[in-house]
């Protein structure tokens, strides 16, 4: 009997560790110019295998997720510079998706290539995320997309569900503007980086954004299984709330990001309309990322 107890524990401490709410595949790229070492190399499978372990051992929120449940998402590293020992410099790419219900499609929530990649690894090292403090680069970053994912997740399925997650990321974002790194002030040149992103997303002015997100999976793509024909309205419905916002700020980080993680969804979503129905989506999407118009006739065509 106590051989029992001990396999339960151990199968729910095993199950438990690994139902978090990330499941996030990792893998680490070297340029095809970069000359390494054997040891280089080792030192950045063991970076894969910690990132791995963090990004899906952690819980980064108070909430219980089946397996069945945890986030899809991946994290792309590409190496382009080892300017010394346990140096890294490069850039990464973010997705992460979502199923629509009663079906086994998953859309795409997050799409981003962050070039400001700059960061220090050793032999046997971990990462541990503490609230409100800066421990290092790489784990700020890893921790800031964890609750970026979490929050877009979250607003996907309640109105502005994400909220305390994006606040959370923005926190990390202060705690790092005094560590020198690239990516999280708002100073530096463009505003494509970490700051603009957290910025963007809880700003006021952006809230058509988030309304959109809610509308357009919730009432669009999880209805799609039962009623095709609702679900593009209330779509076409939800990317509407965008027009006063792209007007107000067009080529708008968060808003590219977005309609550029859905352009080849809509394309195969409008493929069976009516012809009325596909002018009007494209017509609206033209509207609001007027620079993408070649890529949305592509759903007439």
């Amino acid at each position: 009997m106590r051989n029992y107890y001990i396999v339960v524990l151990f199968l729910g401490a095993f199950f438990s560790a690994k139902s978090q709410e990330l499941n996030c595949q990792v893998s680490i790229i070297l340029d095809a110019r970069l000359e390494v070492t054997n040891v280089e190399r080792e030192v950045l499978d063991q970076l894969e295998n910690t990132i791995y372990e963090f990004m899906n051992n952690t819980q980064w929120t108070k909430d219980k997720f089946t397996m069945e449940e945890r986030i899809n998402c991946n994290i792309q590293i590409q190496i382009n510079e080892i300017p010394s020992a346990g140096q890294f410099k490069g850039f990464m790419q973010v997705q992460s998706s979502r199923p629509a219900f009663s079906s086994s499609y998953n859309t795409t929530m997050f799409n981003y290539q962050d070039n400001d990649v700059q960061f220090s690894f050793d032999r046997n090292a971990i990462f541990v995320y503490a609230p409100n403090q800066f421990r290092d680069n790489l784990t700020s970053m890893l921790a800031f997309y964890a609750y970026f994912i979490i929050g877009m997740d979250y607003d996907s399925f309640s109105d502005k569900g994400g909220t305390k997650y994006f606040t959370e990321a923005q926190q990390i974002v202060n705690n790092a503007q005094s560590s020198g790194f690239a990516g999280w002030r708002s100073n530096e040149k463009g505003k494509n980086n970490r700051y603009w992103l957290i910025d963007n997303i809880l700003h006021e002015l952006f809230t058509p954004l988030r309304e959109c997100n809610y509308h357009y999976h919730r009432k669009g793509l999880d209805v799609l299984y039962d009623d095709k024909v609702l679900a593009r309205s209330e779509i076409f419905n939800a990317l509407n709330k965008l027009v006063k916002l792209t007007s107000t700020r067009p080529n708008s980080l968060n808003a590219l990001n977005f309609l550029s993680a859905k352009s080849a969804e809509l394309k195969n979503l409008y493929e069976d309309a009516e012809a009325k129905e596909k002018n009007e989506i494209v017509n609206l999407l033209k509207r609001i990322d007027p620079v993408n118009s070649e890529r949305y006739q592509q759903i007439i065509n």
